[in-house]
């Protein structure tokens, strides 16, 4: 008699089957981020709230202000102070940034008044905090690269204020190298791998409900006044 065996496994079913690495990372990928969540087909009808919309324009005005200081970056500060379309650029990357503040701020304040870290959102709320504390030091940092007059006050009078706190000897506001290489390389990546992982994080945990009112006690009820 002959003995028959089994066919042997695909490898893909053992790499789904056994315990490496990538297969890990993958189903708990899979797990915590479905593709119903992450690219939903509907959405409840309190996601009209226009705090949501706040963040959605500060995210869009996030891609300008990146995509505008690429090409800054790219030509230096005699481009966009003597050059007409550096200006130009000059422009959209400062009204761009402009816009990311106001509806970063919008955002926010409406979450904070919809309390939008109940139901295990905390640390969603802590990231938009963190976001926008890092927008204003890329912003701070900004300001002194300008190149200008209004850059060499900024960068004179924060010196003073930095080095009383004793970070001065970590950032120098008037080494326009360091400050340039954190404003062009370490903040804006720092902020957009914060602002996807915020996404990310409404994306797992949905968006918040908005506060019930208290359902009314018994004996709450208006009695009807007395004729007199």
């Amino acid at each position: 008699m002959t003995s028959q065996t089994d066919p042997p496994e695909p490898a893909t079913q053992k790499a789904e089957t056994g315990s490496n690495w990538t297969a890990a990372i993958r189903r708990a990928v899979e797990h915590r981020l479905p593709w119903d969540n992450l690219l939903p087909d509907r959405q409840p009808f309190f996601v009209g709230s226009w705090v949501y919309v706040f963040g959605v324009v500060a995210i869009t005005s996030l891609v300008w202000v990146i995509g505008s200081g690429v090409v800054l970056a790219f030509f230096g500060p005699s481009w966009w102070h003597v050059s007409g379309i550096g200006r130009f650029v000059n422009s959209i990357h400062f009204w761009s940034v402009q816009l990311l503040f106001v509806f970063a701020v919008l955002h926010l304040w409406g979450q904070y008044f919809m309390a939008s870290w109940r139901d295990g959102r905390a640390t969603t709320w802590v990231v938009g905090v963190v976001i926008f504390l890092a927008a204003l030091v890329t912003g701070f940092t900004g300001y002194i690269a300008q190149q200008n007059l209004d850059a060499q006050w900024i960068a004179v009078n924060a010196k003073d204020a930095i080095n009383a706190t004793g970070a001065g000897a970590f950032f120098n506001p008037l080494d326009f190298g360091q400050i340039y290489g954190i404003h062009v390389m370490l903040l804006p990546i720092g902020v957009t791998v914060l602002v996807v992982l915020h996404v990310l994080q409404v994306r797992m945990r949905g968006v918040v409900k908005p506060i019930e009112p208290d359902a009314p006690k018994p004996g709450d009820a208006a009695t009807p006044s007395s004729a007199t």
